[in-house]
């Protein structure tokens, strides 16, 4: 199931009995190495419980507006995060509404919010499954443009035989991956692509460090659309909680700009494409004590001394790679970004400003300049990560055929 990897998926349930085999449903996703954010209707909690879903999905259940978030707009955020949307169980109810644009619950608004591909699994007794009315619906979902999961024949709820059982969590597991494999378009087919990520931490003594707030989020988006459009990627990064499941990201961490030096040089000579965009120390303490240093005096001094520059060494010595570096600056930036661009023989920067709302460390949205080689500028709208990622990759595709 590879193409479901590195994958963000939101599984609606509605109220339903086959809600409970949502959990086995759940536990496949996130073996495939997909991200799992569950929304339940109201109804459903009574046949599965959200402390289920949650424990196995590794993320909070939503079920409401107010008691998930805090704030109404938020299912517009997870609309605009995932890259498909299953509804399993999807009952006649939840039919009727999706098809007429009824919105009383939070996977209601999730839904009609949503810009990513939507799948449906119908789940319901025979006779409401045959009823032209559930017919009139299903047909109206999918001239919306909405994908079915055809329900199976066998043993329903109420004894009867017939039409009407949701489909087997392996069966819609399958689904999601044709999709992505048929709609992948695997541009980086082939590639070697190393994308540097995160802060390097510089220590003073066995306890401190220079550090700067940087959570890496930025290149391990990069890195998991890399992978997705068939890139084999090395993602070298410095200390972060983030981790990725994608099969073909190969992930090696570092600790300081020594460490991270090393290690692109290590793979620079294999690699197509490298990518820069950790936030690596310009310093580093001189001298490293071995032990924690005391708070005896009213002033302490640390001498510092310059890290190796890793971009512009890589950019002293490569043949064929195509080698993009980031500049985050707070002044003068197109003119700064352009002076690192020539200095380090880049092939293309990325640039962002911290004037910028929304733009910087440890936010989910990122606002980025390109300009490329020939010092060609395009400024680009305030987006999430994951499509500032596409951007990036795409700009990047642009410059490589040249």
């Amino acid at each position: 199931m590879q193409n479901v990897s590195g994958k963000k998926i939101i599984l609606g349930i509605s109220g339903g009995i086959a809600a409970y085999k949502t959990a086995s449903f759940v536990r496949l996703l996130i073996k495939a190495g997909a991200q799992v954010q569950v929304i339940m209707s109201p109804a459903s909690c009574a046949f599965i419980t959200p402390l289920t879903l949650a424990t196995l999905s590794k993320r909070p259940v939503y079920t409401e507006f107010e008691k998930s978030f805090g704030e109404w707009t938020n299912h517009v955020d997870l609309a605009l995060w995932a890259d498909a949307m299953i509804i399993a169980p999807a009952t006649a109810n939840t039919l009727a509404k999706m098809a007429n644009g009824l919105c009383d619950n939070l996977l209601l608004a999730t839904y009609l919010s949503a810009k990513c591909p939507v799948f449906f699994a119908p789940a319901m007794d025979l006779d409401m499954f045959i009823h032209p009315s559930t017919k009139s619906n299903i047909q109206k979902l999918v001239s919306y443009g909405n994908i079915e999961i055809e329900t199976a024949f066998g043993e329903l709820a109420s004894g009867l035989i017939g039409q009407g059982r949701m489909a087997e969590p392996e069966f819609m597991l399958n689904v999601l991956n044709e999709y992505f494999s048929k709609n992948s378009s695997n541009d980086l087919k082939g590639k070697q692509v190393v994308i540097t990520a995160g802060p390097t931490y510089e220590p003073i003594d066995p306890v401190r460090f220079i550090g700067n707030h940087s959570t890496g989020k930025m290149g391990f988006d990069i890195a998991n659309e890399a992978a997705n459009r068939g890139a084999n990627v090395v993602l070298i990064t410095g200390p972060t909680s983030l981790k990725t499941n994608n099969s073909q990201i190969k992930v090696q961490k570092i600790l300081s700009a020594n460490d991270m030096y090393q290690a692109c040089h290590d793979v620079f000579e294999s690699a197509d494409i490298v990518i820069g965009a950790a936030a690596i120390a310009d310093y580093r303490p001189k001298t490293v004590a071995t032990q924690k240093i005391k708070k005896n005096d009213e002033e302490f001094t640390i001498v510092l001394e310059k890290n190796p520059d890793i971009l512009a060494s890589l950019g002293a010595i490569k043949t064929h790679q195509f080698l993009v570096g980031f500049a985050l600056e707070t002044e003068n930036e197109i003119e700064y970004a352009k002076s690192k661009l020539k200095k380090k023989n880049l092939d293309l920067i990325v640039l962002n400003s911290l004037n910028d709302k929304g733009a910087g460390f440890g936010k989910p949205t990122n606002k980025v300049t390109f300009i490329d080689k020939d010092f060609n500028i395009f400024p680009q709208e305030l987006k999430s990560k994951e499509d500032v990622a596409k951007d990036i990759i795409d700009q990047i595709l642009k410059n490589y055929a040249k």
